[in-house]
């Protein structure tokens, strides 16, 4: 690992903290994106986390709230972190490829099929509580239905 890495690794680490203190798994490679998604069953909550402002400001927190509030918690909570892991991000945008690649963004997949996509569009110039607000909506109908 070169000093850069080294760097961005320590850096990262309280942005990564964040998702998973929430429960979620950080997928870190190819691999593990197709072994989480091909596998898993029911609904998928996926956080491409980033280290941008509106990730630390608005998504991330967006997310920890949204998650405090809805009716029914999805099955399965999977990240993976735009300009780490680039071939576990890149496998994991595979999975909803109608979609240009944005990050931050956070993605719903229902049995296999993606259900709901937030992009970067839809988070940053927001208010946490819209974003949090509109999470919990799209999760509160995807779950439930």
């Amino acid at each position: 690992m070169n000093a850069y890495e080294e760097y961005m690794q320590g850096i990262v680490q309280p942005m990564r903290q964040q998702l998973v203190a929430t429960g979620f798994r950080e997928l870190l490679t190819e691999e593990d994106v197709t072994s989480a998604m091909d596998e898993h069953k029911g609904t998928a909550l996926v956080v491409i986390n980033s280290v941008c402002g509106c990730a630390a400001g608005l998504a991330r927190p967006a997310v920890r709230e949204a998650l405090s509030q809805v009716d029914q918690q999805p099955d399965h909570l999977f990240t993976v972190f735009a300009g780490q892991e680039k071939e576990a991000t890149a496998q994991m945008r595979n999975y909803f490829p109608e979609v240009p690649p944005s990050s931050p963004s956070i993605a719903i997949v229902k049995n296999g099929e993606l259900a709901y996509f937030i992009p970067r569009e839809q988070i940053e110039g927001f208010e946490m509580e819209q974003v949090r607000d509109h999470l919990t909506g799209a999760l509160n109908q995807v779950t439930v239905s």
